[in-house]
């Protein structure tokens, strides 16, 4: 393996971070533990990676303070890596890199709220299914930390890019992005049809890359009788590589739809969203096959 060049010293942030996580499987290795895999063999597995550069690797964050190693086993000591407050301030770079890779090396450079239907950020998302939710809290739109995943039978988790409880306060320009409108008739469609999904032993949660004050705004103009989650740390998104795209300076969720049951397993994923009525009725339909008459 080449000698590694220390950029510690450069009078530059960008250097100075290159020096922590400009080696790929550093980033690699923030991209798994966001995603909760937390245990050395678990990681070793996933990235396929030698034990030596991965011991590297682990100790490099853990010095920096990207990784904290946080023991799970006294006898024998066993130890996983979870991600600091630091580590967690990473998240925006992967995403803004999978935002590029999409954009840019999949796509055709294009800004766009959806996807096609063979695309291969359609099939990442689409390869959800089977997988699980990891355990984190996100602020609702009071700002209470909240878990997505509900204790009941399933929990329908709406992803989308953003609403607004007034029409000015929307980015320039976001009609003519493809796939934007309709975040407003998507959420109140939830709401008009709560009760069928309360009835299917459903809870729905919207998501965004919002703050939770524009959710509130939102919530409150539109009477929806559901929690609105921020995402705007970016963790969920980061943790199940949301597709994403920037409007008005912000990275925001491109419209998909999860129903997760309550052992945090996804059961559909619904992507790309290009008819929000029959999404919301696909979602119902799911939720009601994994209700009291589906447990």
């Amino acid at each position: 393996m080449p000698q590694r060049t220390s950029l510690a010293g450069a009078d530059c942030a960008i250097a100075q971070a290159l020096d922590v996580v400009g080696d790929w499987w550093t980033l690699l290795i923030v991209r798994d533990t966001a995603r909760g895999v937390h245990r050395f063999d678990a990681l070793q597995e996933e990235l396929g990676v030698s034990r030596k550069v991965l011991t590297e690797r682990l100790r490099l964050l853990v010095d920096a303070g990207v990784l904290a190693r946080v023991p799970y086993q006294d006898r024998p000591p066993r130890y996983e890596y979870r991600l600091t407050p630091r580590g967690r301030a990473l998240l925006p770079v992967l995403v803004a890199l999978q935002d590029w890779g999409d954009t840019w090396l999949l796509g055709e450079g294009e800004t766009m709220a959806t996807a096609e239907e063979s695309s291969k950020e359609a099939a990442r998302v689409h390869a959800l299914v089977g997988t699980r939710l990891p355990e984190l809290r996100l602020p609702d739109h009071e700002g209470a930390p909240r878990d997505p995943v509900a204790g009941t039978a399933s929990t329908v988790l709406y992803f989308f890019p953003g609403a607004y409880a007034r029409k000015d306060a929307y980015p320039p320009g976001w009609a003519a992005i493809p796939g934007a409108r309709g975040c407003t008739l998507e959420s109140c469609t939830y709401r008009d049809q709560l009760a069928e999904f309360t009835a299917a032993g459903a809870t729905v949660h919207g998501v965004s890359t919002q703050r939770p004050d524009e959710q509130r705004d939102f919530s409150r103009a539109e009477g929806l009788r559901f929690p609105l989650l921020s995402d705007a740390g970016l963790e969920l998104t980061a943790a199940l590589r949301l597709p994403t795209f920037r409007a008005g300076g912000v990275s925001r969720l491109k419209r998909l739809t999860l129903v997760v049951d309550r052992d945090r397993t996804v059961h559909e994923a619904l992507y790309p969203v290009t008819d929000i009525e029959e999404s919301v009725r696909a979602a119902l339909a799911v939720a009601r096959s994994l209700g009291p008459s589906g447990d």
